[in-house]
C-alpha cells in the first residue's frame, strides 16, 4: 500500500442496495420528514406553552433537538451516497459525519442519564422537587448533557483528525471512528488509536450508567413504601424514560454484533435495520413517548390539532379520555 493520502472513501455497504435503491430512496426520506416534523412538534408545543415549561419537559426538548441533530447527519448523507453512481464519500465529509453521529449517541445516553435523575428528583423529593431541580440547576444539566460529549469525544477525535488515510474502503452505509483507522496509512496509528479509546470509552458510560442506576434503585426503595395508586403513577411517569433507555439499549447492542461478528451470511435488510437502528427507531420513537405517552403534553398537542382543524373536537377527546 503507497502512502498517497486518498481523497474519497467508497461505501461498499450500498452495492447490494442498487436494485433498490429508489424505493429505499423514498422509505429513508419518508422516514427523515417523519423524525423532522414529530421532534420539531414537540419543541413548538412545549415552547408554546408556559404549563409545560417544566424540567422534564425541557430536558425533552433537548432530546428532541439532539434526535434531530442525530437524524440530519445520517439520512440525508445516506440519501446522497445511494443516488450516486460511485457510492463515494468525500474524506472530509465523512470525518464529520463520524463526529456528528458519536457526538449524538453520546449526548443521547448522557441526555437520559440526566432525565432519570429529574424522575428521581420528582418522585423520591416531590416536595422540594422545583428547590432540586431549580433554573440554574436545570440549565447545568443541559450543559453537561449536551457540552460533555461535544468536548470529550473531540478530544479523543484529535488523534484520528491527524491521521492521513491509504485505504479506500468503508464497510458501511456511514463513516464510523474505527473504520477511519483502520483506512489509516499508519499501522501504530491504528493500535495507538484503539488502545487510547477503550482506555477512555468508560468515561462515555460509567458516569451516565452510574446516574441511571443510583437514580431507579432509589425510586424503587421509595416506590416500596407507597400506595398502590401512587406506584401506578410514579410507574407511568417513568415508562417513557424506561422505554427510552430499552431503545437506546437496542440500538447499541446492534451497533456492538455488527462491529464484533461477521455479518456477511445476514440478510442486507436486517443489516440495513441493525445499522441504522440507533438513530432511526430513537428519533421517531422518543417524541412520541414522550408526546403522546405524557397526558399534559398529549393535551396540549391534540389542543392544537383541534386548533388548527387537524383532528375533529371529538376525535380529540376521546383520545384524551
Amino acid at each position: 500500500m503507497d502512502n498517497t493520502t486518498v481523497l474519497t472513501f467508497t461505501m461498499t455497504a450500498y452495492t447490494v442496495m442498487e436494485n433498490y435503491k429508489h424505493g429505499l430512496f423514498t422509505i429513508f426520506l419518508l422516514l427523515y420528514c417523519i423524525t423532522i416534523i414529530l421532534n420539531s412538534l414537540l419543541i413548538t408545543v412545549i415552547h408554546q406553552n408556559k404549563a409545560l415549561h417544566q424540567p422534564m419537559n425541557v430536558f425533552t426538548c433537548i432530546l428532541s433537538i439532539n434526535e434531530i441533530y442525530g437524524s440530519t447527519s445520517l439520512l440525508p448523507a445516506i440519501m446522497v451516497v445511494l443516488m450516486s453512481e460511485t457510492h463515494e464519500v468525500i474524506v472530509k465529509w465523512c470525518m464529520a459525519q463520524v463526529y456528528f453521529l458519536h457526538t449524538y449517541a453520546a449526548a443521547e445516553f448522557g441526555i437520559l442519564a440526566v432525565m432519570g435523575y429529574d424522575r428521581y428528583a420528582a418522585i423520591c423529593f416531590p416536595l422540594h422537587y422545583h428547590s432540586i431541580m431549580s433554573n440554574s440547576k436545570v440549565a447545568k444539566l443541559v450543559a453537561l448533557a449536551g457540552l460533555y460529549p461535544l468536548i470529550a469525544f473531540a478530544c479523543f477525535y484529535s488523534l484520528t483528525l491527524q491521521l492521513s488515510f491509504c485505504g479506500k474502503v468503508m464497510p458501511k452505509l456511514y463513516c464510523v471512528n474505527m473504520e477511519l483507522v483502520k483506512n489509516s496509512c499508519s499501522n501504530d496509528s491504528q493500535l495507538y488509536i484503539s488502545t487510547v479509546g477503550l482506555v477512555i470509552l468508560p468515561l462515555f458510560v460509567v458516569p451516565q450508567v452510574a446516574m441511571i442506576a443510583f437514580s431507579y434503585v432509589k425510586i424503587s426503595r421509595v416506590c416500596r413504601n407507597l400506595s398502590r395508586e401512587s406506584q401506578r403513577n410514579a410507574l407511568k411517569t417513568c415508562i417513557p424514560h424506561l422505554l427510552s433507555l430499552l431503545n437506546y439499549t437496542i440500538g447499541l447492542l446492534f451497533e456492538i454484533i455488527q462491529n464484533r461478528f461477521d455479518m456477511t451470511r445476514v440478510s442486507f435488510e436486517t443489516r440495513i435495520f441493525m445499522s441504522l437502528y440507533f438513530v432511526i427507531i430513537p428519533s421517531i420513537a422518543n417524541p412520541v413517548l414522550y408526546g403522546l405517552g405524557t397526558q399534559i403534553v398529549r393535551v396540549q398537542i391534540l389542543n392544537l390539532f383541534v386548533r388548527y382543524k387537524i383532528l375533529p373536537t371529538n376525535l380529540a377527546k376521546a383520545v384524551v379520555a
